[in-house]
Formats: C-alpha cells, sequence, structure tokens
C-alpha cells in the first residue's frame, strides 16, 4: 500500500526540486551579517517541513479514523503543534513516538535529519535564520528519498493495520 498520492505532495516535490535547481545568485545573499544569514536555499527546509507537517497530519488522522471525528478533531486541536503530534498525539494514536517508529523500521539517519530539520526550522521561526544551513539543506536533499521510504514504511505499518473494518479495536480495553 502506498501512503502518498494528493496532487498538493506532488506540488510540494516539484517546488522543493525547483527550489534545489535554481542558481544561487547575489541576491540570495541577504545584506544581513555573514553570521545571522540563512542557507541560500532555506526555502528548501521551510517547503520541506510544511509538506512533513501534511503527512503526519494524514498519518494520524488514518490511524484515528476509527473514532468519532469530534475526537479525532479534538485531539488534533490540543496537539496541533508538530512536536506535540509527533511526540505525545503519535504514543497516544499507536503508542510510539514517530522518530521511534523509524528508528525500529531502520531509518535512524532519517529520524535523526528530521529532529535537526524541526530544531532549525524553529530556531529560524524564532529569529535564529542562521539555524538553516547550506549543509542541513544538503543533508535533507541526500536523504529525501530515504524520508520519503520512511514515512511509507510508518505509515503502513500504523495506519494499514486499522484498513480492516473486522479487526477488534485497538484502544479497547483487552
Amino acid at each position: 500500500m502506498g501512503a502518498e498520492g494528493r496532487y498538493q505532495d506532488y506540488v510540494y516535490l516539484d517546488m522543493l526540486e525547483r527550489e534545489w535547481n535554481r542558481p544561487v545568485t547575489d541576491v540570495d545573499f541577504l545584506e544581513i551579517p555573514e553570521s545571522h544569514r540563512p542557507a541560500a536555499r532555506s526555502a528548501i527546509i521551510i517547503v520541506f517541513w510544511s509538506y512533513f507537517e501534511t503527512r503526519i497530519e494524514r498519518l494520524l488522522r488514518e490511524g484515528m479514523r476509527h473514532l468519532p471525528s469530534a475526537v479525532a478533531e479534538d485531539l488534533l486541536r490540543r496537539y496541533a503543534a508538530i512536536g506535540a503530534r509527533l511526540d505525545r498525539l503519535y504514543k497516544i494514536v499507536f503508542g510510539s513516538t514517530y522518530l521511534s517508529d523509524l528508528r525500529i523500521l531502520g531509518f535512524s539517519r532519517v529520524a535523526s535529519l528530521l529532529e535537526q530539520v524541526h530544531h532549525a526550522r524553529n530556531a529560524f521561526a524564532h529569529g535564529q535564520p542562521e539555524a538553516i544551513s547550506d549543509t542541513l539543506v544538503t543533508d535533507l536533499v541526500s536523504l529525501l528519498k530515504d524520508e520519503h521510504e520512511s514515512w511509507i514504511a510508518a505509515f503502513n505499518k500504523r495506519a494499514t493495520r486499522f484498513a480492516t473494518r473486522n479487526e477488534p479495536n485497538p484502544t479497547s480495553a483487552a
């Protein structure tokens, strides 16, 4: 079972590819001190993280589809921040964390990279644009295929277990 397919996914991936292939010009080097300057292609991290957040929400929604929709929506509102979704909400729904699942599935490098990207994106958003480095951008691009495969593996491990309607509810008392 594949976990991708929305048109928006392909738009995100196209945006990432176009940004990566775009020639870097002098305009990319903002007129701010070099010590505070983000990577010339820092937009790749920002676009990727938006894309990543949409996929995590999709995974969580699929995992909660056995719940009443009002409960699922309430949980998504309560755990609106991506950090809370990757950790606490993922634990509520699946009994693990997303990064733990990736490590168990053999994607430790991807899990570590996602931690770095999350930290850098947050630092960028809170006044430290230099947190997004050229190295981080290059690392993300080089592991993008693995990251994609890791998400599909996590989706298939967690969300497809509810595919059969006749299975017992995993949240009911045993």
